[in-house]
């Protein structure tokens, strides 16, 4: 794996705060976004980078590891483990290492002649490290399972979606991470979803929450009134003298539950009754007639 120097991926100094850091990946993740850029490859690589390099340097045990030992910080324990023993057999072969690291090829050659140098050692596997990505879709795609085409490193993912993922959760595609070392196994590809919601419902989890309008008339006398639901239009009674903000429940009609194929959360119906205007005379002499009863 080649050195990615991730302050110069996010266009920062080395001694940038994390509030730096944080206004560097947003600003460049809205620009490098594949929503943004659909058939542009370079920013989709970039859009991967920029990912990896926010993993690494917004966590400060990790940026102080990859401060150290570059693009093997990872395998920083190992490395330790393996200098201290040779240390304690008397070799002053790496006595003289910096603890700093300028680039990537001095270290990555030292770190390779210690674990690359036979023996046991030589057969060391090492998993490769995990790609982070984010996909975007609309609540009302979340509703059905679903297939949808990632890009990562040049190569087509076909990522399956299940009906009723949330909004932040996230999704392991084992193996899709970055290449293992001497045969270790890859890293996993880690997806975030952020679920858009661009229906007229509320989501809370598994359940639904809508409002509905009824007019005067149906609230006081009874009456019947259809609604969109997810699964299609359902057809509701109005119960005589129904009062604002009334609140019924329809089972079964909210949202899928994750994995649980077949099963769904509920519908929450509100009623908002509508008063009527620009009444006519009549209208109102009788409404006057009933506030006098």
């Amino acid at each position: 794996m080649d050195y990615v120097d991730y302050y110069k991926v996010l266009g920062i100094a080395k001694n940038a705060s994390q509030d730096e850091i944080k206004n560097a990946y947003r600003k460049l993740a809205r620009k490098m976004h594949p929503d943004l850029n659909p058939n542009d490859k370079t920013a989709h690589k970039k859009f991967q980078e920029v990912n990896e390099a926010n993993e690494v340097l917004s966590d400060p045990e990790k940026r102080k590891k990859y401060d150290k030992y570059g693009k093997d910080w990872k395998h920083s324990e190992e490395f330790e483990k393996a200098r201290q023993q040779r240390q304690s057999y008397g070799s002053n072969e790496y006595g003289g290492y910096s603890n700093d690291f300028e680039g990537g090829n001095d270290f990555s050659d030292f770190f390779s002649s210690m674990f690359g140098g036979g023996g046991s050692r030589s057969q060391t596997k090492y998993r490769g490290q995990d790609y982070n990505a984010e996909m975007k879709i609309d609540l009302s795609d979340a509703y059905f399972t679903k297939q949808e085409t990632i890009t990562v490193d040049g190569k087509n993912i076909r990522v399956t979606i299940p009906a009723g993922i949330e909004n932040g959760q996230k999704l392991k595609l084992k193996g899709f991470g970055s290449a293992g070392r001497n045969g270790g196994p890859n890293g996993d590809l880690i997806i975030t979803f952020s679920v858009n919601n661009n229906t007229p419902y509320k989501r809370d989890g598994k359940d639904l929450n809508m409002t509905v309008e009824i007019d005067l008339y149906s609230a006081v006398l009874g009456g019947e009134v259809t609604i969109d639901t997810m699964a299609g239009k359902v057809k509701l009674k109005v119960a005589p003298e129904t009062q604002n903000g009334t609140k019924i429940r329809l089972k079964g009609k909210g949202f899928p539950i994750y994995k649980k194929e077949g099963e769904f959360g509920d519908l929450y119906v509100t009623y908002s009754v509508k008063i009527p205007t620009k009444l006519g005379e009549k209208q109102k002499e009788l409404f006057k007639e009933l506030s006098k009863l």
